[in-house]
């Protein structure tokens, strides 16, 4: 809270804003992505049940670490943990992908969205020289963690992406079409959306 009844007294709130702002446009990353990725899921199991969960433990420790680089923005530790949670949801959020597509089977309409996943892949390798790097420079590791959520949010994204992966937040909407209760394709015209999708009505069917 602002000690003071002066602008001046917002300036020493300048880096919690910041580290706030940072983790929000990833909590907004996630979201987006774990929406599109969801509706590509016909049968959800324990397994993945067990693995959202997983991810779901990961992002609740945003606003821990998003506090403590605030306070701390030119301290060591607190810029290497802040990594170290944004490596730990990657990973959550990979395990879960790969889950989603094991259930699939061969013919996975999620596989086929994320394509290569370059991004995917150079994430946590960029999470983890971040946090290397928290222990020389702090100011480095942090501009490698806003390169990462930048590389997501830019525009113009290829359409394999949208149903999977992380989506970047200036994606169009997309939606699916289904043949015979199974998605064939994603699109973003709504006219060839399915009224179910429309309507909100997506029941999934639950196993173990």
């Amino acid at each position: 809270m602002p000690h003071g009844e002066t602008a001046d007294a917002l300036e020493p709130l300048i880096p919690n804003f910041l580290s706030y702002v940072l983790s929000f446009i990833y909590v907004g990353i996630y979201w987006n992505n774990h929406h599109h990725m969801l509706h590509t899921v016909e049968k959800v199991s324990g397994r993945i049940l067990w693995a959202n969960l997983h991810l779901l433990f990961w992002l609740s420790l945003f606003p821990i670490t998003t506090a403590w680089i605030g306070e701390n923005h030119l301290a060591a530790m607190p810029s290497a943990l802040y990594g170290v949670v944004l490596l730990m949801a990657s990973l959550a959020y990979w395990i879960l992908q790969q889950l989603i597509i094991a259930s699939q089977g061969p013919d996975s309409l999620l596989k086929r969205a994320i394509g290569g996943d370059w991004k995917g892949k150079a994430s946590p390798v960029l999470y983890s020289i971040g946090i290397a790097a928290a222990f020389r420079s702090p100011p480095l590791a942090q501009g490698l963690y806003l390169l990462v959520a930048l590389m997501w949010f830019r525009s113009g994204p290829p359409h394999r992406e949208r149903a999977g992966s992380q989506i970047d937040l200036t994606g169009e909407l997309s939606c699916p079409s289904r043949h015979r209760g199974r998605v064939e394709t994603w699109h973003t015209d709504p006219g060839l959306c399915d009224a179910s999708f429309l309507r909100g009505d997506n029941r999934l069917e639950y196993g173990t």
